[in-house]
């Protein structure tokens, strides 16, 4: 660490004071002397920590400085050329002695990759809050590392039934839903089926070859294919819970798959043709802040844009898709309401809930639960891995996520006990009929 203390700040830390000497402290302090207090103002206070665990105390004179037309630099070391830092200043709080919280008034920041240069225009305690590499103990990766093995290769196996399930349906009946479910199982089956061969290649040659560039790719490629193919689930189930059944579009799956299949693919190449794949090294550290070996055959860490591109084709793809299938879900389950009420199901609030109600209620329940999994929202759990809880959340969107060839296994049985339920049955509640077409039928041909 250094300082550069302008003559102005000193000159003004012995306004009012005699003499012609003045006393300039430079200390460095541990972070853990600093107790924060809640979030206030300019505040910066998340899962933030502090570079290198230390702050730097410049001092001058007996008076407060502040308000410096020249600013006090700062140079804080950078060896592990993390790319995301803010420059603050601790202050004091006023309702709680003792606490405080990091502020950035008054501080820019420069990142010139091997430190951070922080440009206050006062004096105080100085620190670099940074964005944490994803911590967790070597028990917790190696428990995440099972689940995510195990849950993957259930799902290539589950995958691997629904699709045979799936196009025994479609030869009995060939309708555009189940040929779009069919379509998105494929893209699971690869997503799933490219990660485990990414992470066995990896662990097994050290060196970044041509094979492991092309595993890469193909996970990519599987990942897009899946959000793409859950993007046209919900703009399915958009035509026909808006537009109904007043709509054909000739040659509707051959134009989806042009779709579903070619933009993944066109995205991919273009990655490929710019040398984003390789040897991926997870950003994994312990509790000691030991880093932990993990790699995988993924975007290479070499490449100096990987984090724009994994921002742009996965993160910003995966939030419009969840934004837009979230919007999907709400009108299904309004028109679940409606439908019940318009055909009498549901008994006055004052009446004791019947068990035709219940069953209902819980087939409704089922649906929704169902196309959740088929319009992917259980990718918005990414959310829960960010916080105070971080951990937790990490297990329970691991798990989820790896399980998803088991859920579409369970919706592609649903299908077809309701296949068998429509065929045999003599008596149907209407509601559940309208909505069951609703859910497989499709325009067009």
């Amino acid at each position: 660490m250094r300082v550069k203390v302008p003559s102005l700040a000193l000159q003004r830390s012995i306004q009012g004071q005699p003499g012609d000497e003045v006393l300039l402290v430079a200390a460095v302090i541990d972070s853990s002397n600093f107790k924060l207090s809640r979030p206030r103002g300019r505040a910066v206070v998340s899962n933030l920590t502090i570079l290198g665990n230390s702050v730097l105390a410049v001092m001058a004179g007996h008076s407060p400085v502040n308000n410096l037309s020249q600013p006090v630099r700062l140079f804080f070391a950078n060896p592990e050329k993390v790319e995301r830092g803010t420059c603050v200043f601790w202050l004091d709080s006023e309702i709680e002695p003792g606490t405080g919280r990091w502020s950035t008034a008054g501080c820019d920041t420069i990142n010139n990759v091997t430190e951070f240069v922080c440009s206050c225009n006062h004096l105080s305690f100085f620190a670099v809050l940074v964005n944490p590499d994803l911590s967790v103990t070597k028990s917790d990766a190696v428990k995440l590392s099972y689940v995510n093995y195990v849950g993957s290769a259930l799902s290539v196996i589950f995958t691997l039934i629904s699709l045979i399930i799936y196009i025994h349906l479609h030869r009995r009946r060939p309708e555009k839903a189940i040929g779009l479910h069919m379509q998105l199982t494929g893209a699971l089956f690869c997503l799933h089926l490219s990660y485990l061969l990414c992470n066995f290649w990896a662990r097994q040659q050290k060196e970044d070859g041509w094979v492991c560039k092309m595993l890469g790719l193909f996970l990519h490629w599987s990942l897009l294919a899946t959000f793409t193919w859950t993007a046209l689930e919900g703009f399915h189930l958009y035509l026909l819970l808006v537009k109904v059944f007043n709509i054909y579009v000739r040659r509707y799956l051959l134009k989806l798959s042009s779709v579903g299949w070619g933009l993944p693919t066109l995205v991919a190449s273009i990655c490929g043709i710019l040398g984003v794949y390789g040897k991926y090294s997870l950003p994994l550290k312990d509790a000691n802040g030991e880093t932990l070996p993990e790699e995988m055959c993924w975007m290479s860490s070499q490449f100096p844009h990987k984090e724009l591109v994994i921002y742009i084709t996965v993160v910003a793809f995966l939030c419009l898709v969840i934004l837009c299938n979230t919007f999907m879900l709400g009108l299904v389950v309004f028109k679940l309401t409606t439908l019940r009420e318009g055909s009498g199901g549901f008994e006055r609030s004052g009446k004791k809930m019947s068990r035709e109600r219940w069953t209902r209620l819980w087939k409704d329940c089922a649906t929704v639960l169902g196309l959740s999994c088929v319009l992917g929202l259980p990718w918005a759990l990414a959310s829960t891995t960010y916080g105070q809880n971080h951990v937790t959340g990490i297990y329970i969107f691991t798990i989820f996520n790896a399980l998803q060839g088991v859920f579409m296994f369970l919706w592609s049985v649903a299908l077809t006990c309701k296949s068998r339920a429509d065929k045999y049955s003599s008596v149907r509640d209407p509601s559940s009929q309208k909505m069951a077409t609703t859910v497989v039928y499709s325009p067009g041909h």
